[in-house]
């Protein structure tokens, strides 16, 4: 038996291949949308996944201000911030963060299902969240997916 064929390969940053992805996220539902966008983030659908290495794809997401919620969560769910100031707790709901910025509702989704470290920090900068149905990424010959 050839031993050598059993070696396990990880990847560094010379051998990881990226790709641009494009997400519709019309008519989606947030958290399943947003947990298979953390999914190809981190590279854990590829066969050469490494948890220590940025080996994901750059991902791509247009009309995000159409993603949906369900239940009662787009009033009453609250995101919680804190200004640093004594009694500076402030609370907001996600219909008013989609009037404000429709962008924001994904991107702390997709966050908060990414590692909190500084590879996690790393792999944030890989998402891009557009509200409309243009993005400035044509340069990069993006593949449309559908999740």
């Amino acid at each position: 038996m050839n031993t050598l064929s059993y070696k396990t390969v990880s990847a560094n940053a010379k051998t990881v291949n990226k790709q641009w992805v494009v997400v519709d996220a019309q008519g989606e539902i947030l958290g399943r949308l947003s947990s298979k966008i953390a999914m190809i983030i981190r590279g854990k659908h590829k066969p050469e996944f490494t948890p220590n290495v940025d080996c994901g794809d750059n991902v791509i997401v247009i009309n995000a201000d159409k993603v949906k919620l369900t239940g009662n969560k787009f009033t009453e769910k609250e995101y919680i911030s804190y200004t640093g100031y004594p009694g500076g707790q402030r609370f907001i709901s996600p219909k008013e963060l989609m009037a404000k910025h429709p962008t924001r509702v994904i991107e702390k989704a997709v966050r908060g299902m990414l590692p909190k470290s500084r590879l996690g920090k790393k792999l944030y900068t890989n998402l891009f969240v557009y509200a409309g149905s243009e993005h400035p990424h044509a340069a990069q010959s993006p593949k449309t997916i559908t999740l």
